[in-house]
């Protein structure tokens, strides 16, 4: 035999779990309990204690010759035949003499004389001991209903089916492993410091935020209704209250009191719990296995009561304690028919009874949890009290799976369920990761990321962090702020503290900005840097800067989804001189012509996607610098011809393969520096002298052979780039360009320096690296202003003394073999080893910087 102990364990599951207990599975599971002790009380009873006791029934037929019943009397050589038998004999004459009513129906003595001793009453059987336990087990089995011997077994067995029902949900595969999950990080979300921290703080939120709302409203509404020469008072206000620009996020909360201060512990271990908050709803909500597997399961259960209740019912009245058992053994005893008595029989139906009642409870009860289950929605949960009673009202509402575990949370204590909402929170999220973030990016830390860059200028890059640090906005002398991958950057009011501030730059970070702090950007931002992989992730406040001067645009402008480019408000970026798009455009936006009055200088470069539309280019009238990179451009766009206060034209990475269209820059008056390098181009066309206003010419990295005399004759030619071509032969006529002061022709095919090239008395910077040059002319110290002299990759076997004579020309600015330096007398090397006394004319420095 089992103990109690051994069966309860069927019904146990981890203390954890209790908390999806609600009332009624809890009374079931004692009611199953108390069903398993009865069913275990009965079972141990029957083994002990349940017996059949029987005596054979004689029939009624009276023999005179002594009065035995039977069909013979007994032979005194019987073993049965004793003492007493004689004794009976001899009353046997005092019997007949007695009157009819001593006698017993049995023909039995009733009454004796005195001299006679008396006998033991009862019928007499030839039965021996063996003979009436064979006799009681065989009516055990046949008399006795089936249902008083089975009783105790079919109550365990429906005990431990309901048990098991029951709890099936919390051992199934597919659904233990979700509730096990959820219920630990229920614990976990119960007991984290951080739910305590973020549900105490809120209380006075709600009237601080409405009065800084209004005030910040009506602030901004001033701001923006100020008039200017362009476009109307109130054109920004409308822009404002277009339903895609929500620059000013929800809350204004620089002056809502702090949260308390979490350890670094504690703050890493709610991160943590929102984390597996945020996956476990993913992975949760997308069935209803375990609503349906509960429902399931209560279904199983009600139908089992039923079972039990019809068939139960009925056997009530079979167990009885007298019965008439009529086996076929008469050919073994002599006897058909027997009276039995069934010991358990009170007992067994009291049992019973009690079973019934406790299996009516249960059913009832089932019942009931039916009528839970889907009389509501329990695969929808809102938590609309929660966002009432806290600051938390972006609590998101729950669905399937989820959701019913919160109901049956409910049923344990709704406190939990508020608790776990604060994990659910983005905006309890941005708190804890703001409070984590200036604990580790204190002032002095950030101090020490501020670097100065190549334009001397203080600039500070925050890279991947979960918000911008708060101390980010006291630092007073920076002047650039880079924020890279930083998804709830947030610009607040303390923005005004950086008095310096006027570059930002954006790297895929959708950053928002509060209203008083909006308000200071429009008056000091004037460079704007955003990089983004689709154009809804540009901040919508950025169209509104009115201020802004230089707006650098990085990211995908064409796909299906952005088919107005998402430009369309760049008209009120009135003061706008320099847009620069790095994309992948088909065509030049129309919108973009809403800039020209004051759109000095556009930049497009468009990653190896072909530019097919350029027409917008006729209405930028006062462009003065248009950059087209990477356009897959393969002839000189006409619509540039157009632009007549265009002064700089780079077509740099192109696949231009002639430029015969050159010869219309004679109408471009203002030109002076044409960039068409990194192309395909064979050959210089003989009308290039007639852009007679070119200062600069790129043409590097192509195909050309040969240089044109008529591009010699461009007398203002100050720069002129002929690198990585395969040009053979410098012409004499180079000895024109009197202006000249940067002259770049490496990486080509050039032989020898023509003598005319000394004539060019402004070079500063020569560069003939990388050709097949033998011999430097000795005229070459007449470049008395030469501060940058390339030479190195070519087949000199000496270089001239004259080189002493340039005496801006010093060694870090020598590009050539050590050799051949080493070849130099002596005082030259040292006047070239010697720290220049002069700046570098331009800026220009010895690394050949500017080519």
């Amino acid at each position: 035999m089992f103990t109690l102990t051994e069966v309860a364990s069927l019904n146990d599951i981890q203390p954890t779990y209790r908390i999806l207990k609600p009332w009624w599975d809890v009374f079931m599971d004692y009611l199953g309990i108390a069903m398993l002790m009865l069913a275990i009380f009965s079972g141990t009873m029957q083994l002990t204690k349940d017996q059949v006791v029987c005596l054979p029934i004689l029939e009624q037929t009276p023999e005179k010759s002594g009065g035995f019943l039977g069909s013979e009397p007994p032979d005194p050589s019987d073993g049965f035949w004793n003492k007493e038998n004689a004794i009976g004999e001899q009353a046997a004459p005092l019997m007949a003499k007695r009157p009819p009513d001593s006698i017993s129906p049995v023909g039995h003595l009733t009454q004796f004389p005195a001299f006679i001793h008396p006998q033991p009453s009862g019928v007499r059987t030839k039965l021996d001991f063996q003979q009436y336990i064979f006799v009681n087990q065989m009516c055990y089995h046949v008399a006795l209903p089936w249902y008083s011997k089975y009783f105790p077994y079919l109550a365990l067995i429906h005990t431990i089916v309901l048990m098991v029902s029951s709890n099936f949900w919390f051992k199934y595969p597919k659904t233990s492993s979700k509730v096990e999950h959820f219920v630990s990080i229920l614990g976990k979300c119960f007991e984290s410091p951080w739910t305590t921290k973020a549900l105490s703080e809120t209380a006075c939120e709600d009237s601080e935020e409405n009065k800084q709302r209004l005030a910040g409203a009506s602030s901004l509404q001033k701001h923006l209704s100020t008039s200017s020469e362009e476009g109307s008072p109130n054109q920004l206000t409308q822009m404002l209250t277009k339903p895609g620009v929500a620059f000013s996020v929800e809350k204004l909360v620089s002056e809502i009191p702090s949260m308390t201060i979490l350890d670094k512990k504690d703050g890493e271990q709610a991160k943590a719990l929102f984390e597996k908050v945020r996956k476990f709803r993913a992975h949760v909500e997308d069935s209803d296995l375990i609503y349906r597997l509960y429902a399931i399961q209560t279904v199983v259960k009600t139908v089992k009561f039923i079972l039990i209740l019809c068939y139960t019912m009925t056997f009530v009245a079979s167990i009885d304690f007298d019965h008439v058992c009529e086996p076929e053994i008469k050919h073994l005893t002599g006897y058909g028919k027997f009276q039995c008595t069934h010991n358990m029989a009170f007992m067994l139906k009291k049992l019973l009874v009690c079973y019934i009642v406790l299996i009516c409870v249960y059913g009832i009860i089932c019942i009931y949890t039916l009528f839970w289950l889907f009389r509501r929605p329990l695969k929808e949960y809102s938590f609309e009290k929660v966002r009432e009673e806290s600051s938390f009202s972006d609590i998101p509402d729950v669905k399937n799976d989820f959701a019913f575990l919160l109901h049956m949370v409910d049923q344990y204590d709704q406190l939990y369920s508020k608790r776990f909402g604060v994990f659910l929170s983005e905006v309890s999220e941005n708190k804890l990761r703001e409070i984590s973030l200036n604990q580790e990016w204190t002032f002095e830390k950030l101090r020490q990321h501020v670097t100065r860059n190549p334009q001397d200028k203080l600039e500070l890059h925050l890279f991947m962090l979960s918000g911008v640090p708060d101390a980010v906005f006291d630092l007073a002398d920076l002047e650039i702020l880079k924020l890279e991958l930083i998804p709830e950057a947030k610009i607040t009011t303390k923005v005004s503290q950086m008095i310096n501030i006027h570059e930002l730059h954006l790297y895929h970070c959708p950053a928002k900005v509060e209203q008083n702090a909006f308000i200071f950007l429009c008056d000091h931002l004037r460079c704007l840097h955003v990089k983004f992989t689709d154009v809804a992730e540009i901040p919508s406040w950025v169209y509104l800067l009115k201020n802004l001067q230089e707006l650098y645009l990085i990211g995908n402008l064409n796909s299906e989804n952005n088919k107005l480019i998402g430009l369309e408000s760049l008209r009120d970026l009135r003061h706008l001189k320099i847009l620069h798009l790095k994309s992948n455009l088909t065509k030049i936006p129309t919108n973009i012509t809403d800039l020209s009055p004051h759109l000095i200088r556009l930049v497009i470069h468009n990653d190896g996607t072909k530019l097919l539309v350029l027409n917008t280019l006729k209405k930028m009238v006062n462009l003065s610098e248009l950059e087209l990179h990477n356009c897959e451009l393969e002839r000189i766009p006409h619509a540039i011809f157009s632009l007549n206060n265009l002064q700089e034209l780079d077509l740099k990475s192109n696949n231009i393969r002639t430029i015969e269209e050159v010869i219309s820059f004679q109408h471009l008056k203002r030109l002076t520096c044409l960039k068409l390098w990194y192309n395909k181009i064979i050959n210089i066309p003989l009308s290039i002298s007639h852009v007679r206003n070119l200062e600069s010419l790129y043409f590097s990295h192509n195909k050309l052979e040969s240089l044109p005399s008529s591009l010699f004759t461009l007398l203002k030619l100050r720069h002129l780039d002929v690198s990585h071509n395969s040009i053979v032969i410098i012409p004499p006529e180079v000895g024109f360009l009197q202006n000249l002061q940067h002259f770049v022709i490496t990486g080509n095919k050039v032989e020898v320096v023509p003598k005319q090239l000394c004539k060019c008395i402004r070079l500063k910077t020569l560069c003939l690296g990388q050709n097949r040059i033998t011999f430097i002319p000795e005229k070459i110290g007449q470049l008395v202003q030469l501060t940058y002299l390339e030479l190195k990759g070519n087949c000199l076997d000496r270089l001239p003394v004259q080189l002493g004579h340039c005496g801006l020309l010093r060694r870090s600015c020598l590009v050539v073999e050590d050799h051949l330096f080493d070849s130099l007398p002596l005082e030259v090397k040292e006047s070239m080893n010697q720290e220049a006394s002069v700046p570098f004319a331009n800026g220009y420095k010895c690394l050949g910087e500017g080519r």
